[in-house]
């Protein structure tokens, strides 16, 4: 089995790809690939991790063409074909080089953000929309006499939602970012849709209204790639279309 890997910094014409023989293992995983790479074949290959068990976020990739967590997809099930995960096509996640997936691990930058050197990319745009939808909470009543309960109905609710990492996984699966550089993405969206539905918060649409612009939440085509790659469940989707219903029939 080989890992083809993308390679790429200041001063290269073009990116190349290297490839490497791996020691294959049960449970390896394309971050534990990454790793092997680094030891035996180039320590300077760069690339994010830190957690190693799918919290923290840092170690989105595209691998085999798809947007994924490198340290949670397992090279064996990827081979035989058991993760496969069937996106809506478009330019970042094309075919660009030779490749046999029966037989190479693929794994690229993700798509959308600049790339920094090898599989680093530059996530300074993606958080940039995530603090324009101000992701914090804010209430009405700042010194409530008890702790603020929630009925478990509205957790259940909730936690669709707070689930997510900020791996931009989802902004790098994403057709439309890929289209239109200002959407704000699913992941922020999804994020200002959170705390529009926690009851804790003070209860009007105010929190959907900074979205509601052109490159917010009528700037979605509904592709749903979003909720397919990422690794947490998170349904963007849902979050963008209730979202716009919501300002639809409010404006009526």
């Amino acid at each position: 089995m080989k890992l083809k890997v993308y390679r790429y910094q200041d001063g290269m014409e073009s990116p190349r790809y290297d490839s490497f023989e791996l020691e294959s293992r049960p449970g390896l995983t394309v971050l534990g690939a990454l790793f092997q790479f680094q030891e035996q074949f180039d320590d300077s290959l760069s690339f994010n991790y830190s957690c190693r068990g799918a919290v923290c976020g840092t170690c989105g990739m595209l691998i085999n063409k798809v947007p994924r967590l490198a340290c949670r997809t397992q090279l064996k099930p990827l081979l035989r074909g058991e993760l496969k995960v069937s996106l809506f096509s478009y330019p970042g996640i094309m075919e660009t080089i030779p490749w046999d997936p029966a037989k190479e691990v693929l794994v690229e930058p993700l798509p959308h953000l600049p790339v920094i050197k090898d599989l680093i990319v530059d996530m300074d745009k993606f958080f940039e929309y995530y603090r324009f939808v101000e992701p914090v909470f804010r209430t009405s009543d700042l010194n409530p006499e008890k702790e603020r309960l929630m009925n478990p109905e509205d957790v259940k609710q909730l936690e669709e939602y707070t689930n997510c990492i900020l791996c931009a996984v989802c902004f790098g699966g994403c057709p439309v970012v890929g289209q239109n550089p200002k959407y704000l993405g699913p992941a922020a969206l999804a994020k200002l849709y959170r705390f529009h539905l926690d009851p804790r918060e003070t209860t009007d649409t105010s929190r959907l209204e900074i979205a509601d612009i052109k490159n917010g939440w009528w700037a979605c085509d509904s592709y749903g790639n979003c909720r397919k790659v990422c690794p947490k469940g998170v349904p963007p989707i849902n979050a963008i279309e209730n979202a716009a219903n919501e300002l639809k029939s409010k404006k009526k």
